[in-house]
């Protein structure tokens, strides 16, 4: 028998001579005894191409080269990689979401976040005396507040138009033209709110401020409106999470108005109020943040109603039942009873004086405001809101 000597070349350089000689794998088969493919397999270069070529000897050199091409993937980028390139080219949501300078959104996003503190030790007198005159102008804040807020007003004779008798609000809470008239019924249907109420403040970091810096926050005009009575009553003390105006068009600049209070005063704001706010914002993110200048000037209000307060009833004569020969009754003239006064308080042009304020009002006059009217010191301000006789 005759041994066929094995020789041992690459798969990859089999194929190429092969094909020089016109001879193809099918045609020519080489055999090996098992010493001789031992060696050949110990001699065999270390890639999976060529010890696939010497163990296997049937194989065809087209086979054995496309075994070595496929034995060697191409080489891809990494999933991470991809990933990461993808990253690099594109912005983060933080930026691509960062509110415009200037805005009531960019301030929210500087009000530090906390819990609401507890209410302890919270009193109205915390923030200084109601309605002081802390601008110096003479005026009581309420009555500045209402000298700003409302459209054509009047004012009380003698009171240097601190005291406002009567003038046109248009709410910004309900957008209602509501006619207001001083008076002991009436004086409520208008009410200037706190639109940071006190005691949310109280509970977000006023307690750390001094008496003067609260008694500051308490009348400031940027953190006053003059409202609906009952819509103010309504809000009370709720922040944004909890309460916001009926009037929705108006809730963008109230929600405006909270933020730049509370970035006045270094307060802070819940984790649901922040959220509340956003939301609101989000229908307007180029609200811009109220300022000083801006909160000198009342808010435009579109109105869809009209409140006036019920007119007085006048009395009404009888007339006289007709006869036969008609002869006017005599008029009767009707004197008023005198009421108490004094020279001294006709001279100083205040009201009468009464022994009570439950007198003065039965009387018709009243409420008296400190630091505004000189008849509010002849009473006693039971509630301590600085009116008394309402």
């Amino acid at each position: 028998m005759r041994l066929i000597r094995s020789i041992t070349i690459p798969a990859a350089a089999l194929a190429v001579a092969l094909a020089a000689t016109g001879c193809t794998g099918t045609d020519t088969t080489t055999s090996t005894s098992p010493t001789t493919a031992a060696s050949t397999t110990a001699a065999a270069p270390s890639t999976p191409s060529a010890a696939a070529a010497s163990s296997f000897p049937t194989e065809t050199a087209s086979e054995t080269a496309s075994a070595s091409a496929s034995a060697t993937p191409a080489r891809t980028a990494s999933p991470k990689a991809a990933t990461s390139s993808a990253a690099a080219a594109t912005p983060s949501v933080q930026e691509t979401m960062k509110a415009p300078a200037g805005t009531a959104l960019a301030a929210l996003e500087e009000l530090a976040v906390k819990g609401r503190a507890p209410k302890t030790g919270y009193d109205r007198e915390q923030f200084g005396p109601a309605w002081a005159d802390t601008d110096r102008n003479g005026c009581d804040t309420r009555n500045d507040m209402l000298a700003r807020d409302l459209a054509g007003e009047t004012f009380k004779p003698g009171t240097h138009d601190c005291v406002v008798l009567t003038g046109v609000l248009d709410d910004p809470y309900t957008a209602t033209e509501i006619h207001f008239v001083r008076g002991q019924d009436t004086s409520n249907d208008v009410q200037i709110d706190h639109v940071v109420s006190l005691s949310d403040a109280w509970q977000k970091g006023a307690q750390q401020l001094s008496t003067s810096e609260r008694t500051a926050f308490a009348n400031d005009p940027l953190n006053l409106l003059a409202v609906d009575g009952p819509a103010n009553a309504q809000k009370s003390d709720a922040d944004a999470a909890s309460w916001l105006p009926a009037n929705k068009s108006f809730r963008c600049e109230f929600v405006a108005r909270q933020i730049a209070v509370k970035a006045e005063y270094a307060l802070w704001v819940t984790s649901a109020e922040k959220d509340a706010m956003t939301r609101v914002l989000s229908d307007c993110p180029e609200q811009a943040l109220p300022t000083d200048a801006t909160a000198a000037q009342p808010y435009s209000i579109t109105t869809r109603s009209t409140h006036s307060p019920a007119p007085t009833p006048t009395p009404t004569t009888a007339a006289p039942a007709p006869s036969k020969t008609y002869t006017p009754a005599p008029m009767k003239t009707y004197t008023p009873a005198p009421v108490p006064t004094t020279q001294a308080a006709e001279a100083a042009g205040t009201d009468p004086r009464f022994s009570s304020c439950a007198k003065a009002k039965a009387a018709g006059y009243g409420p008296y405001v400190v630091g505004t009217d000189p008849e509010y010191h002849w009473y006693r301000d039971g509630d301590s809101d600085g009116i008394n006789c309402e």
